[in-house]
């Protein structure tokens, strides 16, 4: 479970920088550890909405990082979560209590900046504000979801047999723009009999029996690391019924 929490933290922490998530909407991003993007068209004063400071975890680990690569240079970014997550179970309290304090001591800041802020603000800017802040909150809630699940080994949806048979003859197309070539790709598929697109209905067939074997797998992990909340609705519902 530490583990897991870990990998969570390290996904917040080391993903994209606020900077790389604002370069597609040319938005700013002040912090190379803020995920939140302010666009361009907001005033000045909104662009300069305060930064939540970093847990006292968080700090820790962005600290460590770089020692830990330096030191592991080969190692996975999972590899290093979970040797800088073992460190920081067994650290002191009277060391943690350092991490702690800077912490809540910016966290008092921040709440203060935040009223400053608001008060500056007219009602229709608040408004405005208070909305497009809800969208980017539901966006980087979305990124950071995804993110999450690939680093837990999420297995793969499986392909179906079409999309299986555009990833093989895009590699055997040549000299030609990606727009051509899926345009004469979707030209073939469609020519194609019954017949030959077996073969890919076959294999399409089986990347669905390796996606369930995978998945049965997967979620039996989260399940004993305590992350039910990542299991499928209808897992969820026949585990019920067979408790029944």
């Amino acid at each position: 479970m530490a583990l897991l929490r870990g990998v969570w933290c390290a996904v917040r922490t080391f993903g994209r920088s606020g900077v790389e998530l604002c370069a597609g909407c040319g938005g700013h991003g002040h912090s190379p550890f803020s995920f939140v993007c302010i666009p361009k068209f907001f005033s000045s004063n909104v662009g300069n909405y305060p930064k939540k400071p970093m847990s006292s975890y968080l700090r820790f680990s962005t600290q460590q990082l770089p020692i830990f690569k330096a030191k592991h240079p080969d190692a996975k970014l999972s590899e290093l979560t979970k040797k800088i997550a073992a460190v920081w179970r067994e650290l002191p309290d009277s060391e943690k209590k350092v991490y702690e304090d800077d912490f809540k001591a910016d966290w008092k800041a921040y709440k203060e900046a935040v009223i400053r802020f608001r008060d500056r603000l007219t009602p229709s800017q608040l408004t405005t504000f208070e909305r497009e802040i809800r969208q980017k909150r539901l966006k980087k809630k979305a990124l950071i979801k995804r993110r999450e699940l690939v680093m837990l080994g999420k297995p793969k949806r499986p392909r179906s047999a079409y999309n299986i048979y555009v990833s093989e003859s895009f590699q055997v197309a040549k000299d030609e723009s990606a727009q051509e070539k899926l345009k004469s790709v979707n030209k073939a598929w469609k020519n194609m009999s019954l017949a030959q697109k077996q073969v890919y209905v076959q294999l399409a067939k089986d990347d669905r029996i390796r996606y369930d074997n995978e998945m049965r797998s997967w979620e039996e992990q989260m399940t004993e690391a305590g992350r039910t909340d990542l299991i499928r609705r209808t897992v969820k519902r026949l585990g019920k019924g067979a408790e029944r």
